[in-house]
């Protein structure tokens, strides 16, 4: 009688989560090459012919008026509330002359272009996530395609020209008003005039600090732009593939705006 054991061989735990892994770093070096070449075919649409300057008007209308409101409102509590919580530690040491100062470095090298990219990526990244997404799962795109459109140049290079102009129009624009909320504050706890203030707000500013706050601008909204069309123009899976579009746009967005806020601050420190 064959005594042989017939059962199959069953594979281990451990070959299964390094097959995972492999597949895990594949996954991820094969979505850098895809992001790598979709960001070189937007700077070949970007700088040629025809130009859709129509659709990049109408794109930083989207992005930009129609974020007035929440930008304009967030920048002046910024500025109000960082002021308010700077004060009581000056207060001490006797250096309330000093917020002004204090506020307006905060507020230009750092606060003002991380607001407006934080706000722009969760309003403006799933936004553009989320259109694209569906214009990809209803066929809109392949249709755009089939009639001779150039889809990628209608909709994603517009898209993210218009983030990266208007986003630092926005960041200077956040900057002045949250700088006006912290003169609220201090007018009302100190008494200094319009003209004192401002004098003092402008006078630790070197040239580099406006350099640096509007590279980082332009960066962020390029970063918002081309993360928000990515995700959006390769999004599948039908309606899930949408809201995943515009979940990855928001969260990849803030990281990278993260990672880009550090690495700008330490190359300007070198410059300073």
């Amino acid at each position: 009688m064959d005594t042989t054991d017939s059962t199959p061989i069953q594979t281990p735990v451990r070959h299964k989560r390094v097959s995972k892994f492999k597949k895990s770093v594949t996954d991820f070096f094969v979505s850098l090459y895809n992001i790598n070449l979709f960001i070189i075919r937007f700077f070949k649409e970007a700088f040629s012919p025809p130009f859709e300057l129509k659709e990049i008007v109408r794109q930083c209308y989207e992005v930009g008026v129609r974020s007035f409101t929440l930008i304009s409102l967030t920048g002046f509590i910024v500025g109000l509330i960082f002021t308010k919580q700077s004060r009581p530690s000056l207060l001490q040491f006797g250096a309330t002359s000093w917020l002004p100062s204090l506020v307006s470095i905060a507020i230009m090298r750092a606060l003002a272009p991380l607001v407006t990219a934080l706000i722009a990526a969760g309003k403006v990244g799933s936004s553009i996530g989320a259109e694209l997404g569906s214009m990809r799962v209803t066929e809109q795109i392949d249709a755009m395609e089939v009639s001779g459109t150039n889809p990628f140049k209608f909709l994603v290079t517009t898209r993210v020209l218009a983030t990266t102009l208007t986003i630092p129009i926005l960041a200077t624009y956040t900057g002045f008003i949250a700088i006006l909320g912290g003169y609220l504050n201090v007018a009302v706890n100190e008494g200094t005039s319009w003209s004192t203030f401002i004098e003092q707000v402008f006078e630790p500013l070197t040239f580099v600090d406006f350099v640096a706050s509007l590279i980082k601008a332009i960066v962020f909204g390029f970063t918002i732009g081309i993360v928000g069309c990515y995700q959006g123009y390769n999004s599948n899976k039908g309606t899930e593939g949408v809201g995943k579009a515009a979940n990855g746009a928001v969260v990849t967005a803030m990281f990278l705006v993260f990672i880009e806020e550090i690495v700008i601050v330490q190359i300007t420190s070198w410059f300073r």
